[in-house]
């Protein structure tokens, strides 16, 4: 499948995301839209997943570190096939299975319980060390916000992955240079990123979050690389694909309007 096929597919994961956030009336649009194009790749390419059999011995796993962005996993899981799109329509609802944060023991699909941030790579740390000891053939795969990073939790996970030569585990920054109060470089600069990672011992490479080429081509050098776990730092814009939540910090924890939604959605390509 072509780069085409990805990137309409991240779309119907964006629109989903809208709706849900749209739905609930609270949630995490600009981090979520942001990451779509990660997610799609892991969950339609990279990974090895079965949707009929979530533990399935050997899988990959993927950790959202940055759990407040649990709409587009909730919506990359629903699209791969775990349970029905439409499900997700419930999220936030009193008595859902799809709560503001990934819920490892509700949801199909989901293998850590995340929103405390610098948790998710650090649990991510002791399953591919697990995975080594046990000779599990299964890759892990974790995603961070770039404001994640000013957690000191995340460099002592850094530092023991390096030191165990996990080259089983692939942590993603989703670069967009915002969080909730504004931009990284003015509440707490985390640059330089690769160089940071580089000096833990990582393999580092940096891409075009949305870009599937680079995004793929990123996941073989990682692949390739033993010995050193792979830090891929993907330059993304937050709120990605609607106009009026692109690279706007307003949008990273704010649901749309019914006129606002309906834009977002007819943006990404859909019907309202």
């Amino acid at each position: 499948m072509d780069s085409k096929h990805y990137e309409e597919l991240a779309s119907k994961i964006r629109i989903d995301v809208i709706r849900m956030i749209h739905s609930a009336g609270s949630g995490h649009p600009g981090g979520s839209l942001s990451a779509a194009d990660i997610v799609t790749a892991l969950y339609f390419k990279e990974m090895n997943i079965d949707p009929e059999n979530p533990k399935m011995e050997g899988r990959d796993k993927f950790v959202l570190s940055k759990g407040h962005a649990g709409p587009v996993q909730y919506a990359a899981l629903a699209e791969r096939g775990y349970y029905p799109v439409s499900d997700t329509l419930e999220l936030r609802k009193l008595g859902s299975k799809f709560q503001g944060h990934p819920n490892m023991h509700k949801v199909p699909g989901i293998e850590m319980s995340t929103g405390s941030l610098g948790q998710g790579i650090s649990v991510c740390v002791g399953m591919a060390l697990a995975n080594k000891m046990d000779g599990n053939p299964g890759r892990v795969y974790t995603l961070l916000g770039d404001g994640e990073l000013q957690e000191g939790l995340v460099w002592e996970a850094a530092m023991s992955a390096a030191h165990y030569g996990l080259d089983n585990l692939v942590a993603i920054v989703d670069f967009n240079g915002l969080q909730i109060d504004g931009r990284n470089d003015d509440v707490m600069t985390v640059k330089p990123i690769d160089e940071k990672f580089a000096a833990f011992g990582w393999n580092v490479v940096v891409i075009d979050g949305h870009n599937f080429e680079e995004i793929f081509d990123a996941f073989d050098k990682a692949r390739a690389c033993k010995g050193k776990p792979t830090a891929i730092i993907a330059c993304t814009h937050k709120g990605r694909g609607v106009s009026f939540m692109e690279d706007n910090p307003g949008w990273h924890g704010k649901a749309p309007s019914d006129e606002e939604a309906k834009q977002a959605v007819e943006e990404l390509g859909g019907e309202w």
